[in-house]
């Protein structure tokens, strides 16, 4: 199997299993580098990103736990993923990553680091914000719903109502001396709200309430014609 084979398969089994609504794919772009930053609620998060960028030089990091399911490793092999360890700071995933964008390709990741539990959004990890100052890459968020429950839905014979809308890109400026932490805190925030401004509210968990994030939604009220 290519990455092709693997589209289309993906492509159909979303068809067929379940109602997908998909919102600013177009902004996604068709070459260069980019970030692809998603919140993470269930297994189906990967194959929605897979078909709302429709890239094949895309990449991303897949957590190392699912070496041992062979047929999760066999699909992370046709779409190229980097293995990372998500309990340590792990170097050769970072390198791998920053190589990917220094090449153009596009990558995608849940800042996260795990699928949320209480399905709403964690406390994200700084990786995402790293990558971003680093290469200088534009980030564009990726809002998802419905994913959280897909296998109980399938056990009551309905299918999983599932949308993820690409909001517009930006980017972090780089690192000044001696601030370095404290930017990588303000770059992950911000990727967060800008994602969480496109969820409903009962998703946006740890950023409910954060101070960036009520920026962003009176930016977007201001935004509505009267």
């Amino acid at each position: 199997m290519n990455y092709d084979q693997l589209l289309r398969f993906v492509d159909f089994a979303l068809k067929h299993l379940c109602h997908v609504t998909l919102k600013g794919v177009e902004k996604i772009p068709r070459s260069g580098a980019a970030i692809v930053a998603i919140n993470h609620l269930g297994f189906l998060d990967p194959a929605l990103g897979l078909v709302c960028i429709r890239r094949a030089d895309m990449t991303g990091w897949v957590a190392d736990k699912h070496k041992k399911n062979p047929l999760y490793s066999f699909f992370i092999k046709v779409a190229d993923g980097i293995w990372l360890d998500r309990d340590n700071v792990d170097m050769n995933a970072l390198r791998k990553a920053l190589q990917a964008l220094k090449e153009g390709r596009l990558f995608g990741l849940a800042p996260e680091g795990t699928r949320s539990p209480t399905r709403a959004m964690l406390k994200a990890k700084e990786g995402a914000s790293y990558l971003a100052i680093s290469s200088g890459a534009p980030i564009y968020p990726m809002a998802i719903t419905g994913t959280e429950d897909s296998a109980g839905d399938w056990l009551r014979l309905r299918k999983p109502v599932l949308t993820a809308t690409i909001g517009d890109p930006f980017t972090l400026p780089p690192f000044t001396p001696g601030n370095r932490q404290a930017e990588l805190e303000r770059g992950t925030d911000e990727i967060m709200c800008r994602i969480a401004v496109m969820l409903p509210e009962q998703y946006r968990g740890y950023y409910a309430d954060h101070p960036r994030l009520k920026e962003l939604l009176a930016e977007q009220a201001a935004a509505v014609p009267a």
